[in-house]
């Protein structure tokens, strides 16, 4: 079963005289993307990946003459784990700045990786999209509200990920995610920095399951693990930049009283935080649904602003005596707060966060509603 991605119906979307970056976790569905958008492609099309180490040699050369007389002769270039290819943004450049006709894409599951070699070199050459986990945007399109109400308790609990979504019992579904996690989840971090204590990394990424909607503290981290806080540091920028968590800052106006200096975390997809902690349970089942819906909900909200282009800086709001808000978007000059309550009985209504920003809105995003929030 394919399931239509948002992209395929930008017609957009691949610009000649550009390079196109496509950034994304691992097995979100980058490559056959490309490859759906291409099947009707023009001319002579050429796919490679980062793991030729033929073409590794050539587009990591810098050598114009070289990288010219390989590639002169498509209108198509699609280079898939690009990151992988040293120097890779200066064999882009010479192929953009010498064939402004051709339509040249590159894909790549590392940003820190990837994003560091096309940086400088692209700069005005390029334009970056990301792709996710499915969204349930994308699943409504095609399948319908009703649809995504009867499996939302699937969702939550295994994810989006396409190739789940497409598997029809709960049993491979699991051996799925497991496949996932111990094979590729942290492959671009242990392979490209180096990382020889893989189990570090899951222990930490352990402790974040459990941290979903609360502060995280470096030092606490580092010494529930016995590493130092600069290394936790470190660890949890390398595991952003591999999609495999998001991080969330406090929002504040300057007001003493209100909490800026720690984050929160929250993982790319419900199934992979779940695989971590090899709990599959069903939600009734569970102890950590609030935890599973704030989740699910932050992430769905950005995979929208991403691909409709809405441009939000994206908070949490917190008091030093613990009033907070889970989700703040500040857009157009305005504020917007938001609450996730898995159970629509439970509402609370934020009476300081109106107080201390007035023009602000609040809302209460329950599983009534949140179809509307988030297509």
């Amino acid at each position: 079963m394919w399931i239509n991605r948002n992209y395929e119906s930008d017609p957009g979307y691949l610009q000649a005289g550009k390079v196109n970056l496509l950034y994304g976790p691992r097995r979100v569905g980058k490559t056959a993307l490309i490859d759906k958008l291409l099947e009707d492609a023009e001319g002579k099309v050429f796919t490679g990946s980062g793991d030729d180490i033929q073409l590794r040699s050539i587009l990591g050369s810098e050598d114009s003459v070289r990288i010219l007389s390989a590639m002169q002769d498509y209108d198509v270039i699609f280079i898939d784990e690009a990151q992988r290819i040293p120097k890779i943004g200066w064999g882009l450049k010479i192929l953009i700045d010498n064939l402004p006709r051709t339509t040249i894409i590159a894909s790549g599951s590392s940003s820190f990786q990837l994003s560091s070699q096309v940086g400088e070199p692209l700069t005005g050459r390029s334009r970056t999209r990301m792709l996710f986990p499915v969204s349930v945007s994308e699943l409504k399109t095609q399948f319908g509200g009703m649809h995504i109400l009867q499996n939302l308790a699937n969702y939550l609990v295994f994810g989006m990920y396409p190739e789940v979504l497409c598997i029809g019992n709960s049993t491979n579904k699991v051996a799925y995610l497991h496949e996932l996690r111990n094979s590729y989840l942290l492959k671009d971090i242990l392979e490209l920095e180096n990382i020889r204590n893989a189990d570090k990394l899951y222990d930490l990424l352990r402790l974040l399951c459990y941290q979903i909607g609360n502060e995280v503290s470096l030092s606490e981290l580092g010494n529930s693990l016995g590493l130092a806080k600069q290394t936790i540091g470190r660890y949890l920028d390398l595991l952003e930049k591999a999609f495999i968590i998001k991080k969330m800052s406090g929002y504040s106006n300057n007001l003493r009283r209100e909490v800026t200096k720690t984050h929160r975390y929250y993982f790319y997809d419900n199934g992979i935080r779940n695989a971590i902690l090899n709990n599959f349970n069903l939600l009734e089942q569970r102890n950590d649904i609030g935890m599973l819906w704030e989740n699910f909900m932050v992430m769905e909200r950005i995979k929208m602003q991403q691909y409709q282009m809405i441009f939000s800086n994206n908070y949490f709001w917190r008091t030093y005596d613990q009033k907070e808000v889970d989700f703040v978007e500040e857009r157009d000059g305005k504020l917007f707060g938001y609450e996730f309550k898995w159970n629509p009985r439970k509402v609370k209504i934020q009476k300081e966060w109106l107080a201390t920003y007035p023009n602000a809105s609040f809302e209460v995003i329950n599983k009534d509603n949140f179809l509307s929030w988030i297509e």
